[in-house]
């Protein structure tokens, strides 16, 4: 329902998604304000981790960390926060039906399997005569709210970003004060016992060895210790091997920080003169624009935003994809951008273009492919920017990189990573070699290879394609497939 409604209700429910944060979270501020008394639950969606086959994943731990500090922040406030591991679709009217509630309150989610989980969810609450309440919180600008002057949703970043900064103000960033209003929380008798993860069919990953720090008190750590080194993001962002990314993109996923307060940082910093906050912002506002393009066309998940570019006759081998994937296709920042993914869960994103760019213009490897590796390994998996990101890398999408620029591995390991320090990391196989070798193995001088005890093809693969060559072949058929 529209947010310019003002219902009243006895009791309420309130359901915890992506938005693990019991502070300036507009639906449930929005619960609070509409009812007597609000409940909580959070559910963890068998229909969404019944199909995950790994059951050491990292985003299911991420979750299950954040949602037990998510409960301890609620029974502060006097709420008891309910936790159950069921089909969401059933779980929630059940539940809803059984707290005698008036009415159910979240948040929007802008996926298209969402969206339709939400359309059952308000229909067999309907039936009970329970109301089903949603708010805008995952994005500053949501739907329709930034449109062209003829009213059509935009398709190029730029004119996107003009007219959503021509919109911001403090009033769309503002803050949601939930604790004003605590005392309307139900103190109702929720189970104590956060369900196990063993119980739900996963296991502990590597996310504490990782040191990577989670829910609304790892975010917030986070947040302050990036605002130190914004200023310099403009510079920092763009090399894997220095500290100067914001390193929230998961938080964000998960909703265990608020947009708000980022964008409203990023904003008056900018404001104030920093280059860095002003960078920021903008990729800020590049993710409110992927969302405004999956909203606007869902057919993105699974086809090209351009449908010429579905007529391009991928070579996709096999065997080269496992080798991308594993970090064995014989170029070192690639491969080390691979590595980082598989052992962390996180890739740094200047590595992102270029491990997807050298999937789709080197290997002539489907998008779709990589993209689906990405959703399964990335912790910040988010679609619409998932999505986005592949299809500015294949160009394929809307606002894409042009066909005919194609990243050259070699020249953006030199560029980004000069010294290898990222590389030594993640490729500890190459570690000995000089900083002019590491980037190019095969190169590497029969004196060079004696003095460092390293054979090219022994002791590192041999690059799985020559990039000058593969990228004649990627043109001519981006050519052919768009005539």
């Amino acid at each position: 329902m529209s947010s310019a409604a003002k219902p009243h209700f006895s009791r309420s429910l309130f359901w915890f998604r992506r938005d693990l944060r019991a502070f300036d979270n507009a639906g449930l501020f929005a619960a609070l304000e509409a009812s007597e008394a609000v409940y909580a639950v959070f559910v963890f969606d068998r229909e969404i981790l019944d199909a995950l086959d790994d059951p050491a994943d990292r985003r299911v731990e991420f979750i299950w960390e954040s949602v037990a500090e998510l409960k301890a922040a609620l029974l502060e406030l006097g709420c008891q926060l309910h936790v159950l591991h069921d089909h969401a679709v059933e779980a929630i009217p059940s539940l809803a039906s059984q707290l005698k509630v008036d009415a159910v309150f979240t948040n929007h989610d802008y996926e298209p399997g969402a969206v339709v989980r939400d359309d059952k969810v308000a229909a067999k609450l309907q039936q009970a005569g329970i109301a089903f309440e949603t708010r805008k919180d995952h994005v500053v600008f949501e739907k329709d709210e930034v449109l062209t002057q003829g009213g059509k949703f935009f398709s190029v970043f730029t004119p996107y970003k003009n007219a959503w900064l021509k919109k911001i103000d403090a009033s769309r960033v503002a803050p949601f004060d939930v604790a004003s209003l605590a005392g309307r929380f139900s103190a109702n008798n929720a189970l104590d016992a956060l369900i196990p993860l063993e119980k739900m069919g996963f296991k502990r990953t590597n996310l504490s060895e990782l040191k990577f720090p989670v829910g609304a008190r790892g975010g917030e750590l986070l947040f302050e210790q990036f605002l130190e080194r914004i200023d310099r993001y403009d510079d920092a962002r763009n090399f894997p091997a220095i500290k100067g990314p914001s390193y929230l993109s998961t938080h964000l996923r998960f909703g265990t920080v608020s947009i708000r307060a980022l964008v409203r940082a990023a904003w008056t910093r900018w404001q104030e003169g920093s280059r860095g906050a002003e960078i920021w912002l903008s990729e800020l506002i590049w993710r409110d624009f992927y969302a405004h393009i999956l909203h606007h066309n869902p057919r993105v998940v699974g086809k090209s935003f351009k449908p010429e570019y579905d007529q391009i006759q991928w070579r996709n081998d096999t065997t080269e994809f496992t080798a991308w994937c594993d970090g064995r296709t014989g170029y070192p920042i690639v491969d080390a951008a691979m590595r980082q993914l598989n052992q962390t869960g996180y890739m740094h994103n200047r590595l992102r273009m270029v491990a997807a760019s050298f999937l789709v213009k080197d290997l002539l490897i489907d998008w779709r492919w990589g993209e689906a590796y990405f959703a399964k390994k990335l912790n910040d998996f988010d679609l619409a920017s998932n999505n986005g990101g592949w299809q500015w890398a294949a160009s394929t999408g809307c606002d894409a990189q042009p066909y005919f620029r194609i990243f050259n591995p070699l020249s953006q390991s030199e560029k980004f990573d000069a010294e290898g320090v990222f590389i030594r990391k993640y490729v500890p196989e190459v570690a000995t070699l000089s900083n002019k070798d590491i980037h190019a193995p095969w190169l590497t001088s029969p004196i060079e290879q004696k003095a460092r005890g390293f054979v090219p093809g022994r002791d590192y693969p041999l690059p799985i394609v020559d990039h000058a060559k593969a990228r004649e072949s990627t043109l001519a058929e981006f050519k052919r497939a768009l005539k």
